[in-house]
């Protein structure tokens, strides 16, 4: 089972998620919370796998609370589920580890697609952040990049794969390897370029130029 808590502020969200998520036979809602400080601590409580969580909230924000569920629990995903556009708060709760991007307005399906990929350790984004992603990739970096020869052969292949979309499985598949040698390769990978998740490390190589913009 998927163990998921779902956070937001507003009771109706909260259990209109919770309604959605279990019709699912491999979700389970293990709790709801009403802001970032319930959320942390029921994370340390609770073990989900998944954190369904909204930015704007009272006491401890959303983004805080994702920072520090990240260091409390490193290997627990966070799906960010709000109604904010703004590229500052897109690219910030990327930044802190969110392992995808959704928008309220995005239907069923695509939040159950979401958290079970996040189960995998695996990002979705919503097509407006995806496209706000790309301008922004297109656009001059404002940081010096992290230099991608501190990677060996293999693990510039795992990255290429990764951003242009591929799971573990895939990936595995495609170089004839297996799912936990893909998760080692990706993990140096994170750990050598100082990124926090999939996304980042997507993000970077686009950048870098190991896939093309309009494939990626």
């Amino acid at each position: 089972m998927i163990r998921v808590l779902v956070v937001d502020d507003h009771k109706v969200v909260r259990e209109g998620m919770q309604f959605l998520l279990e019709q699912e036979p491999d979700i389970q809602v293990v709790g709801q919370c009403s802001d970032g400080r319930e959320a942390v601590e029921a994370v340390a409580r609770l073990l989900p796998s998944v954190v369904l969580l909204d930015l704007l909230m009272p006491g401890l924000d959303g983004l805080n609370a994702l920072r520090q569920i990240k260091v409390d629990s490193p290997t627990t995903h966070v799906v960010i589920l709000t109604s904010h556009t703004g590229e500052e708060h897109m690219f910030n709760a990327i930044k802190a580890g969110a392992t995808s991007y959704l928008l309220k307005t995005a239907g069923a399906r695509e939040v159950i697609d979401a958290v079970r990929a996040a189960d995998h350790g695996e990002s979705l984004l919503d097509p407006s952040v995806a496209a706000r992603i790309l301008e922004e990739l297109r656009s001059p970096s404002r940081q010096p990049p992290a230099p991608v020869n501190q990677l060996t052969p293999r693990e510039a292949e795992v990255l290429t794969l990764v951003a242009r979309g591929r799971s573990n499985r895939g990936i595995g598949d495609q170089l004839f390897i297996g799912e936990e040698t893909v998760k080692t390769h990706i993990s140096n990978i994170l750990a050598k370029l100082h990124l926090a998740d999939r996304t980042q490390a997507a993000i970077y190589a686009l950048r870098q130029g190991l896939v093309p913009l309009d494939e990626g």
